[in-house]
């Protein structure tokens, strides 16, 4: 048991962050997805640690950045529920429908 789980589309979004770093440098790549995954570990055992927010008025979401990878996760829901990974250069608009259409 990990503590935490992550909605499947969080999973696609680590996954491209991956191949997307691994075209350049797959050793980059490994240590990213291994950073991020470090970082929501550490998230389990203090889930409001992190940056709040609101996507609807009935998810409160955190959000923690890694590096240039911002982690945006349900920090109530048990286990810890990561709903998106997503670079922190991305239009605020195009994250903020992506996190609805990613209600739990």
């Amino acid at each position: 048991m990990t503590g935490y789980g992550f909605h499947p589309e969080a999973s696609v979004d680590l996954d491209e962050i991956w191949e997307f770093i691994a075209d350049d440098n797959p050793d980059a790549a490994d240590r990213t997805t291994e950073e991020i995954l470090t970082a929501v570990e550490a998230l389990v055992a203090f889930p409001h640690q992190a940056t709040g927010g609101r996507t609807s008025p009935s998810r409160p979401l955190r959000f923690k950045l890694v590096n240039n990878y911002v982690i945006a996760y349900a920090p109530d829901r048990k286990p810890l529920w990561v709903v998106a990974v997503f670079h922190g250069r991305r239009s605020p608009r195009v994250i903020a429908a992506m996190l609805r259409d990613r209600e739990q």
